[in-house]
């Protein structure tokens, strides 16, 4: 007996005048103990407190062990007298049925379910997920009661390795309050999420450590208003011994044994869902083996990617098992560390829990806690030979306390954290398994939200976020007309300006930090590759446009264009190249610009359209041009034989600008000289350009002053212009003429015939 007074039971008083409230009590404890418990809590005076169990208000002396046998939790109500002259008055809480009903509406079933349920994993640090599908038909002899035997089939169970803690069991019951509030680092244990699996089963059960619990919404199974029903492996060793059949659907999985009861621990947690086969109060939702397997097939749409932001679930896998207990694997994702890098990500998990904790302590910082780790994540299917592999660099972060006192404020009152996930495709080109090289990002809470319009971003990146959502917790809150003031959309706004981009930048940044020291066949990275990371601003979705100016800004600051000489630069370094590869002059141009020690940068039309956002008046976008050619050519003159100073040539005249060709050491001449244009007057200077009517040929000896006659057509066209342009700035440029013609054959006459006079007719 009195190992019995000494049993700790837990005490819930219902809703009354002081709110609903739970506590730990000895058996031995009255009624009377509990109202002095209130009492202090609350200042509600012994004398005015009535508490009931059910249609029976329980005197001060009666031993709260005496009210419970089989339970060590136990419900009561609280009434009070009411005002003089009057009855009991307040608003009431509609049936936990109602209540669930309207949770269910508002929150589709379908593969978020199972989403849920691996977050509740997560968040109590567990490593392994295993989601089973068990067609077994247990006894239905010795069971709590006949009601029970409808739920002794088919059943979805999951599992996983983490054991549940005092605080689990407490918050598993309450439905209408996510433990989040509480702790903002469990992101959402057993809240609105984990209750949606009353889509697939009335009566949902835990097997945790040394208990086994049962909820029952409809409150008939255990009692009248009893919404459920625990036990514990050693003080009730001997009813669930007698009750064998009620929990043979715990023994033989996920390796609990008989013995396991015997020694009163389960190292793990997982939940049973018996498959609800008829219409009930709460649902007409009927499932079978079919649907269980659709709701496998809609979480594998996107489970290569529902590891990424995780840093503890390393392992989900799905199971089938039949009713002759055969059981085979269905699907299985893992992520996992190359070998060179195993440290890296356990190493940034431990910074960021850091940046967290100071955080929620209100430690002070104005900067961003960045890491950076990579992460392989393969899938096994079943309709599949091969295992597809896919490899990630991801980049967390976790925003100071102080980079924003609206971000802070905001995050106090929401009991949020500023955390904020970016994952890149290190897809390779040609690659057809995995990650596409056009990567369509998507937005997570952790996990991916459900495929659809309101998940994507129009960035090339997938983006994770500590996210205010929506009530059904499939979308991101945004502001719009009806919910301007709603806090957490606020949020969401503040954290997509004040966090993702120096996420998003670190990412980039550390990639190619990443290019230039791990070159390998495990790590494909390349600069086509960081350059895809760049946002495209066309494609990107309204919400996310915040993203793209302080972006862009963090990134310009750093050498981020890889220039044709195998150099990352920055921006004030560069020079754009926009010509056309196809064009022979190109190469020989850009060859030249990087002798003179230029760097030319070549970039994708997204990375262009950037440059372009961040260029400005004072800091204009430079770009290869004809012009910018001739200076460098006064500066620097070619070191390349013939053809490369022809096609310089070719390239300066494309502009027509002929003024700006004086001192160019590029006009080519019969006797494979090159001479400078020149706007010299003096006879001795003039370089001819020949024509049908008067051919070089008529000029022997003098190579040296006529242009060379195998030029393309198109440059004898250009030269010709020149020599023609209305001012004449390249005055040694002349067309042979009559009058040309005779002073020329003089010269010739004097080269051969010194001292005879030539007469012209």
């Amino acid at each position: 007996m009195e190992a019995k007074d000494n049993r700790w039971l837990r005490v819930t008083v219902l809703p009354g005048c002081v709110g609903c409230r739970t506590v730990a009590v000895r058996a031995s404890w009255t009624v009377r103990d509990i109202k002095e418990r209130i009492l202090a809590e609350t200042g509600f005076p012994v004398s005015e407190q009535r508490l009931w169990l059910g249609d029976r208000e329980l005197s001060d002396w009666i031993k709260i062990g005496d009210l419970t046998f089989r339970n060590c939790h136990l419900f009561v109500n609280l009434q009070s007298k009411g005002l003089k002259g009057g009855g009991r008055f307040g608003q009431t809480t509609p049936p936990l049925v109602d209540f669930l009903k309207d949770i269910l509406r508002r929150y589709p079933e379908g593969g978020q379910i199972l989403k849920e349920l691996i977050q509740n994993a997560e968040d109590a640090g567990a490593t392994e997920v295993k989601f089973l599908y068990d067609e077994t038909q247990y006894g239905t002899e010795t069971l709590w009661s006949k009601d029970m035997a409808q739920y002794q089939g088919p059943a979805l169970y999951v599992y996983n390795n983490a054991v549940f803690t005092p605080e689990d069991w407490h918050g598993i019951q309450e439905i209408a309050r996510s433990r989040k509030k509480d702790d903002p680092l469990k992101v959402g244990r057993f809240g609105i999420g984990f209750n949606s699996v009353y889509h697939i089963t009335d009566v949902p059960c835990i097997f945790s450590g040394d208990q086994i619990g049962m909820l029952d919404p409809h409150q008939t199974l255990f009692g009248p208003h009893e919404s459920g029903q625990c036990w514990n492996l050693k003080d009730d060793s001997k009813e669930m011994s007698e009750l064998s059949d009620q929990f043979a659907p715990f023994i033989g999985i996920f390796g609990s044994t008989k013995e396991t009861f015997v020694n009163a621990n389960f190292p793990g947690t997982f939940f049973r869902f018996p498959l609800r086969l008829q219409p009930s109060q709460l649902s007409s939702n009927l499932y079978n083996k079919q649907k269980v397997l659709e709701l496998f097939d809609s979480f594998r749409a996107d489970a290569d990617t529902v590891l990424l932001f995780l840093k503890s679930v390393q392992d989900v896998s799905l199971h089938v098992r039949e009713a002759d207990g055969t059981e085979k694997l269905v699907f299985r994702v893992t992520a996992s560390e190359n070998q060179a890098l195993r440290h890296e990500r356990p190493n940034s998990v431990k910074i960021l829990e850091t940046a967290i904790s100071n955080y929620c302590k209100k430690v002070p910082s104005n900067s961003i806690t960045c890491v950076t780790y990579h992460i392989n994540i393969v899938v096994e299917d079943e309709d599949r030979k091969d295992a597809q592999k896919t490899s990630w660099l991801v980049c967390n972060s976790v925003g100071g306390r102080g980079i924003s006192g609206k971000l802070d404020s905001l995050a106090d009152e929401l009991k949020f954290v500023p955390i904020i996930g970016i994952a890149m495709s290190l897809s390779r080109d040609g690659d057809e398994e995995g990650a596409t090289a056009d990567l369509s990002g998507k937005a997570f809470c952790f996990l991916p939200l459900p495929p659809g319009e309101e998940s994507k971003t129009g960035l090339p990146v997938h983006i994770s976020g500590f996210f205010g959502l929506t009530d059904n917790r499939r979308s991101i809150k945004w502001r719009e007309l009806d919910q301007w003031r709603d806090p957490a959309a606020l949020w969401n706004e503040f954290l997509v300006v004040n966090v993702v981009p120096k996420a998003y930048a670190t990412l980039i940044l550390d990639s190619i930090k990443r290019l230039e020291t791990e070159r390998s066949a495990d790590f494909p990275l390349s600069a086509d590759l960081i350059y895809r990371l760049w946002p495209d601003a066309g494609k990107v979705k309204v919400h996310w446009q915040p993203v793209l100016e302080p972006l862009f800004n963090e990134l310009f600051q750093n050498a981020v264009l890889y220039s044709a000489s195998n150099q990352w630069v920055r921006l004030e370094q560069a020079y754009f190249s926009e010509l056309d590869e196809s064009a022979e002059c190109t190469a020989a141009v850009l060859n030249y610009l990087q002798s003179s020690g230029k760097h030319i940068v070549k970039v994708p039309a997204n990375l262009a359209a950037a440059v372009q956002l961040a260029a400005s008046p004072a800091k204009p976008v430079r770009k290869v041009t004809p012009a910018w050619v001739r200076q460098v050519l006064r500066k620097s003159a070619p070191a390349g034989g013939a053809r490369e100073k022809l096609h310089l040539l070719e390239f300066v005249l494309s502009d027509q600008a002929y003024s700006e060709l004086l001192g160019l050491e590029l006009l080519p001449v019969q006797n494979g000289n090159f001479v400078p244009f020149s706007s010299s007057v003096s006879d001795q200077d003039v370089i001819y350009i020949t024509s049908e009517d008067y051919p070089r040929s008529l000029f022997p000896g003098l190579e040296g002053r006529f242009i060379l006659d195998s030029l393309k057509p198109h440059l004898i066209a250009a030269l010709k212009e020149a020599a023609q342009t209305r001012g004449r700035p390249c005055t040694q440029l002349q067309l042979l003429n009559p009058e040309r013609f005779a002073r020329l054959i003089k010269e010739v006459m004097n080269t051969f015939w010194p001292g005879r006079e030539l007469v012209v007719q």
